[in-house]
């Protein structure tokens, strides 16, 4: 298995090549990581979730780490089996070792450690596979600080204690075991407790009023707040820049009961544990609410004000509506949770696939809205009380049937024109088709400010192809 593979000409190549093949030839139960053999010290490029939960690290603590481990060394490691790791990543060749190894809270741990270069097509090696099983159960007890002074017996039975997961990895498993592992499903939505950091599994002393930010019912309602926060993402935009007055009772009250929801969520985050900077868990009320204050307080208080119901009058000053319109925009900055929480799929293909789709859907959805608000602006000159004909929503009005009229027996206004629905399914029609293509003409910029937009737009298209 570990001799030469044929692989892109890209670095970046080689790592997803190497890393979806090993994704199949290793079971879940199967601890190991990739290290950049190009680079000094050998960073680490990936590691699976194997490795994640045997040595207590995140993904993100890991990455570009040496491969050689060195960050889990210890005072009980051996020097020689330090340099023999070592000469092998300078060697560029292939070994194994039985090494002591410190895992995040540092305890130690015996691994069984393999390492084998991945050569390209070049026969130049390009990464190191590095695999690990926990062997401490068939080792000496460990003695260090806090066995010090047991008695042989009482440091062996701990350390039969700790290696319950290696003995059970041992052990032959029947089918009403192999039914009640977890599904992928609640491995994803992180809801498993074999997929928990250390820290996770072993619940600290709260006060009655603080709830553990990872519970079962904080992580539901974490999923609750995305899809809101998704949901914010669609509506304010269109919302703004159609200038829509949520005078249907239905969206009124919908929109009304996701501020309640985020208002609610301010007060659960002023009773919710949080990981400190040493990956302690910190439930002291007083430190939890002078957290939340200096990070997402702000933000979440004006993501919650109702501003629907206020512009749902219509004696409210159209300034003053347009000011409360434009502040809803600040419940887009909840969506940088919504990349943190992402963060944990990156490693699954297809969630990946369904990501890009969604993030490609809301963009496109956003630069809608904003082509809309340029036609709205330029299709009326307010100075002189004339339509330019040029704009693209008065060739629009007049290719459907549609034109703009001037009341001049009542408002002296200019009235008609295509329906909020219509124009709005034309503007992400024109930007769907600016990003995937270069359009097919039937809309298309005609003012300076459309051009300079359609330019801008096909220049983030550019990043989806």
């Amino acid at each position: 298995m570990y001799t030469k593979y044929t692989y892109c000409n890209s670095y970046l190549g080689s790592v997803i090549n190497v890393s979806f093949c090993f994704l199949l030839f290793f079971n879940a139960e199967t601890s190991f990581l990739l290290g950049n053999a190009q680079i000094v010290e050998w960073p680490i490029v990936y590691s699976n979730d194997g490795f994640c939960k045997l040595s207590g690290y995140h993904r993100a603590e890991v990455m570009q780490k040496s491969s050689t481990c060195s960050f889990m060394y210890g005072e009980l490691t051996d020097k020689k089996t330090i340099d023999k790791v070592r000469q092998t990543f300078d060697n560029y060749e292939s070994n194994c070792f039985e090494v002591l190894l410190y895992k995040k809270n540092r305890t130690p741990v015996w691994l069984y450690m393999q390492v084998a270069p991945i050569r390209n097509e070049n026969d130049k090696v390009v990464l190191f596979l590095c695999t690990f099983k926990d062997i401490t159960v068939f080792k000496q007890p460990i003695e260090d600080e806090t066995t010090r002074g047991w008695t042989k017996f009482a440091r062996l039975t701990r350390a039969l204690t700790n290696s319950r997961g290696t003995l059970q990895q041992l052990t032959p498993m029947n089918k009403t075991e192999v039914s009640h592992k977890h599904s992928r499903l609640a491995e994803a939505l992180q809801l498993g407790s074999d997929i928990l950091p250390q820290y996770k599994q072993e619940a600290p002393k709260t006060p009655p009023h603080i709830i553990l930010h990872y519970c079962t019912f904080k992580t539901t309602w974490d999923w609750v707040i995305l899809i809101l926060t998704f949901y914010t993402a669609i509506m304010v935009p269109y919302n703004v820049s159609f200038k829509t007055k949520q005078n249907n009772l239905v969206w009124l009250v919908l929109d009304s009961v996701v501020d309640v929801i985020f208002l609610v969520d301010i007060v659960l985050n002023f009773h919710t544990t949080f990981v400190g900077p040493g990956g302690e868990v910190i439930s002291d009320p007083k430190l939890i609410r002078m957290n939340y204050l200096k990070t997402w307080f702000v933000i979440d208080l004006l993501s919650c004000l109702p501003y629907d119901i206020i512009n749902a009058f219509e004696n409210v000053d159209e300034g003053l509506s347009s000011l409360f319109s434009s502040l809803k925009v600040v419940r887009l900055l909840r969506l940088g949770r919504v990349a943190r929480k992402l963060d944990h799929y990156l490693e699954y293909g297809a969630a990946v696939l369904v990501l890009l789709v969604c993030v490609f859907g809301l963009v496109a959805h956003w630069l809608a809205c904003i082509w809309y608000s340029i036609g709205d602006y330029e299709v009326i000159d307010e100075a002189t009380n004339s339509i330019k004909t040029d704009s693209w929503l008065y060739q629009l009005a007049n290719s459907i049937g549609m034109p703009y009229r001037y009341n001049a027996s009542g408002s002296g206004q200019w009235e008609g024109g295509p329906s909020k629905h219509t124009l709005y399914i034309s503007s992400l029609y024109f930007t769907m088709t600016s990003l995937t293509t270069i359009g097919f003409g039937n809309i298309a910029p005609t003012t300076d400010g459309e051009k300079i937009f359609s330019v801008a737009m096909m220049m983030v298209g550019c990043k989806y192809h």
